[in-house]
């Protein structure tokens, strides 16, 4: 009888302090922290250390981590039998239904699928036009149903360059490539170039399906080599619309070239050829009228300078072409054929808008030739003498054409400068200041007094309007300050302005000036600057 009263005296004292009962375990405060960090089903656990405690994303779902925690709740149940066990468990509340499931809605598709088509094409067309349709195109494909709808579209690859990848080096990484890029085009060229213009091949060595782009009207092969007669052959009967080739930098055989033309006839528009030891049999089907209606012929050298001259009669290319309007001879040795005393004059050529023989060193372009070439010329706009030197400003003056808009004859590397012409240069502003937009005089050998003069012609236009000039290269000459000043101060649209090597300008001012702005600051400071001693 005794011990049990001592037993219940304890635990009466035991209750006083305030400790729980046997068997009702007291909530602790590291679960109190537990569940406030990580609460169940949230996804995450702890981590803890003897310094720190880290809450991280659960690498498991929560139905997992909440079973491990109803397992060690479990485990510090009192054993069946004590006294604990047997009291009476207070009751729990019944759970809250679960509410009823929301219905489910249709998920967003996105605001590119909400872009009408015509303004996603509108779009998509300014991106092709910026920086072409692949691989642009093909990535927007892959974003969703109305982007792939868009992209599809055979108007928006009309403009298409194909360049296999690690052009020219013979890896097996690029071997692959190239065939993958080759199973592509096999693809795409049926669905995707119906309606292809321009296409641009570089270091193509594959064959090409010239029915699927019945459309084409410009071709140009970059550094292709291997290229057969048969491939340019069906090409042109294949696409009857094309009339535009461009082989510069490729190694083409003339016979494919002249077959070429043969075939294309009429039609031809436009040529670029690389002058080399071929050349002259294509030339040669030029003056028989192979092309009647071609309207732009340009011939230049390569990387690699061809130093063989390049004699053209002028009188037979003006009845092969009387409809060329652009005529390019860059960079070539160039001897026109001598007229000789039986050759009647040719007819000119009455449409040619655009001259140019420009060439890094001296040529033999005289003032004779010029005149033979520009014969029935008097609408020509552009041209472009750079490097001729033995072009005077008399034989310039008795040029048929008007309407000059722009005038190279600068000098570039030239040694000999006592041939130069030291007058005259106000014959070719008096006759043109009017239609001037580009000048460019740079190393020429004209006096200051005759610079003054020529460059006097822009302040008195005719009628009184305002200079069309706007861009004008004075590079080496003896232009004065004050010259520079009424030529700055007469032309109000002046964006250009080249004074380097200019020995008689002040220091600082020796240097190109574009814009405006700069241009105009230019004639502050030459207003401004004290004038240099004679």
């Amino acid at each position: 009888m005794a011990p049990r009263v001592a037993r219940r005296a304890r635990g009466a004292r035991g209750r006083v302090r305030g400790t729980p009962p046997a068997g009702a375990r007291a909530r602790s405060a590291e679960d109190w922290w537990w569940d406030r960090l990580a609460p169940s089903g949230s996804g995450y656990h702890l981590l803890q250390s003897d310094s720190m405690l880290l809450v991280l994303p659960g690498p498991e779902p929560a139905r997992a981590r909440a079973h491990r925690r109803a397992t060690r709740r479990a485990q510090r149940l009192p054993f069946p039998g004590s006294r604990a066990a047997g009291a009476k468990a207070k009751p729990r509340p019944a759970p809250a239904p679960a509410p009823p499931p929301a219905p489910q809605q249709e998920l967003d598709p996105g605001w590119g699928d909400r872009i009408p088509l015509e303004i996603l094409l509108q779009i998509f067309g300014l991106l092709v036009a910026a920086d072409g349709p692949m691989p642009f195109l093909g990535r927007a494909a892959r974003v969703c149903r109305r982007w792939h709808e868009a992209a599809s579209q055979p108007a928006l690859w009309h403009t298409v360059t194909l360049s296999p990848p690690l052009a020219g080096r013979l890896t097996k990484t690029g071997a692959k490539a190239e065939k993958k890029l080759l199973a592509s085009l096999e693809w795409l060229m049926p669905n995707r170039f119906s309606q292809l213009q321009r296409l641009t091949l570089i270091h193509w060595k594959s064959q090409l399906a010239s029915e699927s782009c019945p459309r084409l009207t410009f071709l140009k092969l970059s550094d292709c080599h291997g290229v057969t007669p048969n491939t340019l052959l069906m090409l042109a009967r294949a696409c009857p619309q094309l009339h535009s080739l461009d082989i510069q930098h490729s190694t083409v055989e003339s016979m494919a070239v002249v077959s070429f033309l043969e075939e294309v006839g009429p039609r031809m528009r436009k040529l670029w050829l690389t002058y080399n030891s071929q050349t002259t049999a294509i030339l040669g089907a030029l003056l028989g009228s192979c092309c009647p209606e071609l309207q732009l012929l340009e011939v230049s050298t390569g990387i690699n300078r061809n130093n063989t001259p390049l004699q053209l009669p002028v009188e037979a290319l003006q009845r092969g072409c009387p409809q060329l309007q652009v005529l390019r001879l860059l960079n070539l040795v160039w001897l026109p054929k001598p007229s000789g005393r039986a050759v009647t004059p040719g007819p000119g050529f009455p449409s040619l808008e655009e001259l140019c023989l420009a060439g890094s060193t001296c040529n033999f372009v005289s003032n004779e030739a010029l005149g033979r070439l520009l014969r029935g010329s008097p609408n020509l706009r552009l041209l472009d003498l750079r490097g001729c030197a033995r072009i005077t400003p008399a034989g310039l003056h008795d040029l048929p054409c008007q309407e000059l808009e722009q005038l190279h004859l600068g000098l570039y590397g030239m040694s000999d400068r006592l041939t130069l012409a030291k007058e005259g240069s106000s014959l070719l502003t008096h006759k043109w200041c009017h239609t001037l937009r580009e000048l460019d005089l740079s190393g020429q050998g004209f006096s200051e007094k005759d610079l003054e003069q020529a460059l006097a012609a822009f302040s008195g236009t005719p009628g009184g309007s305002q200079p069309a000039l706007c861009s004008l290269n004075l590079r080496g000459t003896r232009v004065t300050p004050s010259t520079v000043s009424s030529v700055i101060s007469s032309c109000p649209g002046l964006l250009y302005l080249n004074l380097e090597s200019c020995r008689c300008l002040p220091r600082g001012l020796k240097r190109a000036y574009r814009g405006p702005e700069e241009v105009q600051w230019c004639l502050e400071q030459l207003l401004t600057s004290p004038p240099s001693p004679s």
